[in-house]
């Protein structure tokens, strides 16, 4: 499904196959190494590979690299990235949530001044969201958004997560878990976390499909409330997060919206 042909060796990022908005969305990572290559959507997790033995490659046989180990709890690196982070108050971060018509939360999202972007070899300011196991809390990786006041700045890609590092089953604590008693509330992305906020808290964010389809039934927590991205990644995802809860006697409740997700519905709102 993916034309392998059109990427040289390297990380690039282009729409899924499976789940695309249209031509400058950016979900599906492709990361090409020697004949060999893998592809992964951060939206709706859906997965291609290539061996160098694949005729589309057209290439001939080379000796491939090996992968880096990956990291199934936050690296060195990582927990000094996110410890050089800055509270959102009184920053850029919170002038781009305002904007976005957020909700700025107490929890696990932080804002970085001047963070590298690997691909294009500059810096930015960031918002970086610490992502956490859903049961136990342990520090996974980072979720990194690099932003204007107003919006996303225009780099490719805007977001990313650390490379090497385990993601799933993992949620951005965006609320503590003091916060969370006998409800709580999930959606993909961060701006769609923080738009639902207005009207239910605590809420996580679960950084994609993937992870929200897969979100573990947490004990003590009684209701669990849905933010549905509106494409089918999202519809499905949604249906099978609910399903497993209520099957534990969770009562579930999903939203549902004309646009993308509920911050796109709560900017054209406001405009």
């Amino acid at each position: 499904m993916i034309a392998w042909l059109d990427f040289a060796d390297g990380e690039h990022r282009t729409a899924c196959p499976a789940c695309s908005r249209g031509k400058r969305d950016k979900t599906l990572g492709i990361t090409i190494d020697a004949g060999k290559g893998v592809a992964h959507c951060f939206r709706c997790s859906f997965t291609e590979t290539l061996r160098d033995d694949t005729s589309a490659m057209r290439r001939a046989p080379a000796l491939v690299k090996p992968n880096p180990a990956k990291h199934e709890t936050l690296s060195d690196y990582g927990r000094a990235l996110w410890a050089a982070c800055q509270p959102l108050i009184g920053t850029m971060g919170e002038q781009y949530l305002v904007h976005r018509r957020c909700v700025v939360p107490p929890g696990d999202l932080r804002f970085h001044p001047a963070l590298p972007h690997k691909p294009s070899g500059t810096s930015g300011p960031a918002l970086v969201g610490l992502v956490t196991d859903a049961k136990t809390g342990a520090p996974l990786t980072l979720h990194r958004t690099w932003i204007t006041p107003t919006g996303k700045a225009q780099l490719d890609p805007p977001r990313m997560l650390l490379g090497n590092h385990r993601k799933q089953g993992g949620v951005i604590r965006l609320w503590p878990d003091e916060y969370v008693t006998h409800g709580l509330a999930i959606a993909e992305g961060t701006e769609t976390a923080l738009s639902l906020a207005h009207a239910y808290q605590p809420v996580w964010a679960c950084i994609d499909a993937g992870n929200l389809a897969e979100m573990p039934v947490l004990a003590g927590v009684e209701v669990l409330v849905i933010a549905a991205d509106n494409d089918p990644a999202g519809h499905a995802a949604a249906r099978a997060c609910a399903s497993r809860w209520s099957a534990a006697g969770a009562a579930v409740r999903v939203t549902r919206q004309a646009a993308n997700d509920l911050n796109d519905a709560l900017c054209e709102v406001a405009a």
